[in-house]
Order: structure tokens, then sequence, then C-alpha cells
């Protein structure tokens, strides 16, 4: 799995655990929609650490349990 996919994957399970669509996501984290619909389907190759800061706060997370997450192991990321 790349990084991009990975971020899309963790963002996409954090809203369908608090049970959020990508535009309240949005609201919430004061971004576009379009910036979050552009991460969730791979348009977005690397998001900047300013939009996932935003969107960690919009989760009620920090960056660090975002990226805190097996997903993100070395192992488990393509480069």
């Amino acid at each position: 799995m790349t990084l991009p996919e990975a971020i899309s994957a963790r963002i996409k399970y954090l809203c369908r655990k608090q049970r959020i669509t990508p535009n309240k996501l949005a609201k919430w984290a004061g971004l576009e929609p379009s910036t979050i619909t552009s991460i969730f389907y791979g348009k977005s190759k690397n998001p900047g650490i300013v939009t996932l800061t935003k969107i960690c706060r919009g989760l009620g997370i920090t960056i660090i349990d975002f990226f805190s997450h097996e997903s993100f192991n070395r192992e488990n990321i393509e480069l």
C-alpha cells in the first residue's frame, strides 16, 4: 500500500467509525469538501501536514493518533 492510499484508508475508516460524511468532516476541519474527496479518491497524491492536521482536528484526534496505526508501519508502506 502506498502512503497516500494508507492515509485515504485511515480517513475513510475514521469517518465510518464516527459516522460522519466527507462533507461533514470538511466542515469540521475547515476545509473545502473537494479537498477531502480528493484525498478519499486518490486524486491528492501527497496531502500536506497542515491539511492532515486540520482533518485530525475535525476528527477530534491528534496527528500522532492518526499515524499510530499498523497500516503506517514501515513494512506496510511503499514509498
